[in-house]
């Protein structure tokens, strides 16, 4: 009997100690339970069942008619909790049964209550005196009709009273005026004539049609328009393939003609460029409302990789909120279009649901809509999640789930109105499960019949949301025979015009995602992006940064080893020795004094996985948080620095959104060790190596990866730079392995001085954020620039017989060997920049090096990682180069610090002698 021990969780002792308290103190109790106990101390004084001069009550005590009550709450509580699982939402399939039922029995009551009157309407706002029938009628319209709402398993009163008094009006019925009703159907018309344009004139075609689920655009619209009334000024939406064309042109006004071009597969109308599918493709536009509100809307754009877009919604809403929202952030929505196979299989959506309550990532809530086609491709959702819903993630963050039947269109648009309240009102993420199907195969040319025949035979006979929806309004007086038939030809033969001249225009013009935040930048070239960009500050700033960067606030305590460490960054300056902390701070605070913004994000940036950082520093005793570089100017701009959820796939993601709605700021990634970039291999393949080619789109984020051969181990030495490397393509990103903080200082200002903008890879050190020769002077930092290349300036030219081009901290390594073997006959050239490829710059250094009879190519990783196949990609010289390395290996690295070591020192030795044979 322990499936039915739910039954017994409010029994007769908690409501009599709950009586009892309401007889001492009425305040102290939830106003529903309030109301109920007065309406039922009214009927019983009335029947002179109670009597109020005796003592509180024992449950021993409870009279008859009290427990008959209590069994009437226990029901209540019943439909609350498990009414979602026995509504009419399946609109193909038959629903799971479950046990125990909702059936009266189950409560303690029989048919011979149905007429029995009870005060415990009270609790369900329908007022007291109502017969047994009239509870369970209301109990059933509100929770087991079209929509099933989940939400008692939220924790704070005040939202499940919110929730059940919007529950409670109209039984949670939609009611809307005649006027309401046809335009619902006008937008249900658009979606459904659209989708069934494109079936007869791109016969056979891709489009992942919306068929089945067509109720999500009169949803949306009604979002939207409501919305706009809450003074919400921008959208910001990520959906997959389904439905996304339809949305596009329904909700978000791209023009049929736009999208029938893409459709006819021509040519792009820009030269460089290659473009991408349609239903992948990103829009941004802006609509007047029919209140005539001026709201903006956004829908990225995404790869096949399933809600890899989602993070990035959340970090451009957040983007958004942060340069132009920040005293309303509610004024820009999140919204995330999920499928029902996606939302339960993919790792991402715990990730992104996680950022919800979190400073750093936080949106003010996102409304998940998942477009639920019960099948995954061809997979049964029996065999795609083990949980009873797709969206029992967003039980994660106890946020309420509304399920809806999405033939029922007047539900589907009452549950995301009551999404939207939610979210304004407590700024939270809420869930709608919109319960409809997929009328094809997962492609228009798939055959569903081959897996699911049973399913795709009830689908054949299924009439569509609209038809469905003109029958109900016929029957209601609302519109007359013939209404829809207008409404179809009038939309479709404005879909023919659009085609037409579609069919005039011979090339494909891409619009920019998010133009209006781009319109002061450019895109470049390969050539462009070697081209020096002026980094220069000059040093009486720098010393002011400084000033501010090294002062804690003198009526606060602070433990005494990090007031010396933030003290040293002063002495540091004195002395003329900056190191790589300096690098990074005076890069930060230079870029904000010129007003742009700093956002950094990652596991523990906020100190430093290697305690370089102390970007904030704590007050000792009460753990207040000092972030000096917010005190540097009056007009700077802002700086931003969150340690991040133990997540990569998703705060990359998230990061990168941000970095794409806002050039203006300095967005970094950091990761732990470098190799933690794997976690977002995803982001980097689709996104952040590609997504200037296939949408246009710029984005300047950085991502910091420590990398280095420091006998950690495989997994905490290499940032993997040779995945880096071969996603390189003509003008793609910069990928940088610096070696002095100058340098350092240079290439993060680089990042936001020049005016445009492409993802920026730096493998940064370990070991030398504390090497005493890693430091700069003032005057490097002041008057220098970024060197993609730094020459050996120590060399005697004509001495040289051996020439070796490094990268990173192998140089350092090289040096100290060098120096102790006093070999003046070798130069020690870096490569700072390895894309794109200093090529100019290296063939210089190879004409000026020219005794030189031994060349190498010198890495610290095995043969096929690090730069070298990058080398022999990009530099035709660097096929006569002889590469000393680490022979090829599957691990970066042995596990074994004595095997690291001995390793490492083969390499050494191979650089110095040619002789030595280091392939073991």
């Amino acid at each position: 009997m322990d499936k039915y021990s739910f039954l017994n969780a409010a029994h007769s002792a908690y409501f009599a100690e709950l009586y009892d308290q309401y007889l001492q103190n009425p305040d102290s109790i939830e106003p529903s339970w309030r109301a109920f106990f007065q309406g039922f101390d009214f009927g019983s004084e009335s029947s002179g069942n109670i009597d109020q001069t005796v003592e509180p009550m024992s449950c021993d005590h409870v009279s008859e008619s009290l427990t008959k009550e209590f069994q009437v709450i226990k029901l209540i509580d019943g439909y609350r909790n498990r009414g979602h699982l026995f509504t009419k939402t399946n609109p193909v399939r038959e629903r799971r049964q479950y046990e125990p039922t909702l059936a009266i029995e189950n409560f303690g009551l029989s048919s011979a209550d149905l007429n029995t009157v009870f005060n415990a309407g009270e609790v369900i706002g329908i007022g007291g005196a109502k017969t047994l029938q009239e509870i369970v009628t209301h109990l059933e319209r509100i929770y087991c009709s079209s929509i099933g709402v989940e939400y008692m398993y939220i924790r704070k009163p005040e939202e499940i009273e919110w929730i059940q008094n919007k529950l409670n009006i109209n039984d949670n019925q939609p009611s809307f005026t005649g006027d309401q009703k046809k335009y619902i159907l006008k937008k249900l018309n658009e979606a459904v004539s659209f989708e069934t344009f494109l079936h007869t004139k791109y016969v056979g075609q891709k489009r992942f049609s919306l068929e089945g689920g067509e109720s999500l655009i009169p949803a949306l619209d009604a979002l939207i328009e409501n919305a706009a009334e809450y003074d919400v000024k921008e959208f910001v939406m990520g959906m997959a393939h389904r439905g996304r064309l339809s949305t596009l042109t329904n909700i978000f006004g791209k023009s049929a003609k736009d999208i029938f071009s893409e459709f006819d597969g021509k040519d792009y109308e820009q030269e460089v460029f290659d473009g991408d599918v349609k239903y992948h493709l990103g829009w941004t536009s802006d609509r007047i409302t029919n209140a005539g509100k001026k709201i903006n809307l956004n829908i990225a754009p995404n790869p096949s990789h399933l809600e890899t877009v989602g993070a990035l919604v959340e970090g451009i809403a957040r983007a958004k909120q942060d340069d132009k929202y920040a005293d309303n952030p509610s004024q820009v929505l999140p919204i995330i279009v999920h499928g029902d196979a996606a939302i339960a299989g993919q790792g991402l959506v715990y990730e992104i649901i996680q950022m919800a309550q979190l400073d750093g990532y936080k949106t003010n809530g996102t409304i998940h809509v998942v477009i639920n086609n019960q099948i995954g491709f061809t997979t049964n959702y029996l065999d795609a999640r083990s949980s009873t819903y797709c969206t029992d993630i967003a039980k994660v963050t106890l946020s309420p789930v509304l399920h809806v039947n999405a033939d029922d269109a007047e539900a589907v648009v009452h549950a995301m109105l009551f999404a939207l309240h939610f979210r304004m009102k407590f700024k939270r993420d809420v869930f709608i499960d919109l319960l409809g199907y997929r009328k094809y195969g997962h492609n228009e040319g798939d055959e569903p019949r081959f897996t699911q025949p049973k399913l795709y035979k009830a689908i054949s006979k299924h009439d569509n949301p609209r038809d469905i929806y003109a029958k109900k309004l016929i029957a209601e007086g609302i519109i007359s025979e013939g209404y829809v038939e207008k409404l179809e030809k009038d939309y479709k033969d404005l879909l023919e015009e659009n085609l037409e001249d579609s069919r005039k225009i011979e090339k494909t013009e891409i619009t920019a995602f998010m133009q209006n935040e781009w319109e002061d930048y450019v895109t470049v070239d390969e050539d462009k992006m070697l081209k020096p960009v002026d980094t220069t500050y000059p040093k009486e700033g720098l010393a002011k940064i400084t000033k501010v960067l090294s002062s804690l606030p003198k009526d606060k305590k602070f433990i005494r080893k990090i007031s010396r460490l933030i003290e040293s960054r002063q002495d540091m300056f004195n002395e003329d020795k900056l190191d790589w902390s300096m690098a990074e701070h005076l890069a930060y605070g230079s870029i904000l004094e010129e007003g742009f913004d700093v956002r950094i994000s990652g596991q523990d940036v906020e100190r430093g996985t290697f305690s370089h950082r102390h970007a904030v520093v704590k007050v000792e005793e009460s753990e207040e948080e000092i972030v000096l570089h917010n005190s540097i100017s009056e007009d700077q701009g802002k700086f931003y620095i969150y340690n991040s959820l133990l997540s990569e796939y998703g705060v990359v993601g998230f990061d990168y959104g941000y970095a794409m709605a806002s050039p203006r700021t300095l967005t970094i990634w950091e990761a732990q060790f470098g190799d933690f970039g794997n976690g977002a291999q995803i982001m980097i393949d689709q996104y952040i190596s590609a997504a200037e080619d296939k949408w246009k789109i710029q984005n300047g984020l950085v991502m910091l990866l420590p990398h280095g051969y420091e006998g950690q181990g495989a997994e905490h030495s290499s940032g993997r730079m040779e995945r880096f490397l071969q996603l390189c393509a003509k003008d793609n990103m910069f990928v940088a392995d610096c070696t002095t903080p100058a340098n350092m200082f240079h290439l993060l200002r680089r990042q936001v001085k020049a005016k445009f903008r492409k993802p920026l890879i730096v493998f940064t050190p370990k070991s030398l954020l504390r090497h005493p020769l890693v430091v700069s002077t003032v005057d490097e930092f002041a008057n220098g620039e970024f060197k993609m290349l730094i020459d050996d300036e120590r060399a005697q030219v004509d001495k040289i017989k051996t020439l070796v081009f490094v990268s990173g901290k192998f140089y350092y390594d090289l040096l100290e060997e060098q120096e102790k073997l006093g070999r003046d006959d070798m130069a020690l050239v870096r490569i700072e920049q390895l894309f794109p490829l200093p090529i100019e710059d290296i063939q210089a250094i190879l004409k000026k090096y020219k005794n030189a009879e031994d060349i190498v190519w010198a890495q610290e990783e095995p043969r096929n990682m690090g730069a070298y196949s990058h080398m022999l990609m990009h530099l035709d010289e660097a096929k006569t180069f002889r590469a000393a390395s680490r022979r090829p290996y599957g691990a970066p690295a042995a596990g074994s610090s004595v095997r690291s070591k001995k390793r490492h020192k083969e390499v050494i030795d191979f650089v110095f002698d040619k002789t030595k044979n280091n392939q073991r």
